[in-house]
């Protein structure tokens, strides 16, 4: 460990490889004693505890006075497909997960530069942008903000109110059907803002999908960034069948 690093980078490297070492089997049932984990990542015991307290926080770990430090069975991530076609709702129902979408906040923005070449639209358009929780099976998934253009679908901030989903609002719009042009992914921490809305751990990781979803005709319809909780959703990308000559 870097001599330079503080309390915080320490215990959450501590944390961050107890996880580790559980998802990959390195640590069966029961973790090692706190004296051979301090050992072992170079920290004294108080940091190791304030890691276990933090993943025993989470779930994965529970304490049993007398017995020591145990691991919880691992909940399955749900799965979330992302090809040319990325519905919530679908990917939910067909893990028989009831879906469900709330509206956190919405507002008419200005394009900025960026914006603007991503929805082909002029700078200064009016833009609505949508914040939005994705909810499966009650718990909080994802939160993600989209933005629209106001001109094309100006009804939208409503339509997604009262329908808890995006695609159900663009067909009140007017769009019956769009596809996924292109999905950017990243990873980072957790920021306060997830922890609020997303009821995770503070030193929890987020998968971050920036995406631009088209109509049939190619045109730029939503971009969309989306914060998916690393240890509740499981990304998998499809790629379409290839065509024979």
């Amino acid at each position: 460990m870097n001599a330079n690093d503080d309390g915080i980078s320490r215990w959450r490297r501590v944390a961050d490889g107890i996880r580790s070492a559980v998802s990959e089997g390195r640590i069966g049932e029961q973790l090692p004693p706190e004296t051979e984990l301090a050992a072992q990542f170079g920290v004294n015991r108080h940091t190791v505890r304030r890691a276990i307290a933090v993943l025993s926080t989470e779930g994965l770990l529970r304490a049993e006075r007398g017995r020591g430090t145990f691991v919880n069975a691992v909940q399955p991530r749900v799965v979330y497909p992302i090809g040319t076609r990325a519905r919530f709702s679908e990917n939910m129902m067909r893990q028989s997960l009831e879906p469900s979408g709330r509206l956190i906040h919405a507002e008419v923005i200005a394009a900025d530069a960026v914006q603007a070449k991503l929805l082909l639209c002029g700078a200064g358009a009016p833009l609505h942008r949508v914040e939005h929780l994705a909810v499966a099976a009650g718990a909080p998934m994802s939160r993600s903000v989209s933005l629209f253009s106001a001109e094309r679908f100006p009804g939208i901030i409503s339509a997604y109110a009262e329908s808890g989903s995006i695609t159900k609002a663009l067909e009140r719009e007017g769009l019956a059907d769009y596809r996924r042009k292109e999905t950017r992914l990243t990873a980072e921490r957790v920021s306060m803002r997830d922890v609020e809305l997303l009821n995770c751990a503070p030193d929890s990781i987020v998968l971050v999908s920036q995406a631009i979803d088209v109509d049939l005709e190619d045109r730029p319809i939503q971009s969309i960034v989306t914060r998916f909780l690393a240890d509740r959703m499981e990304l998998v990308f499809t790629n379409p069948p290839a065509h024979s000559n």
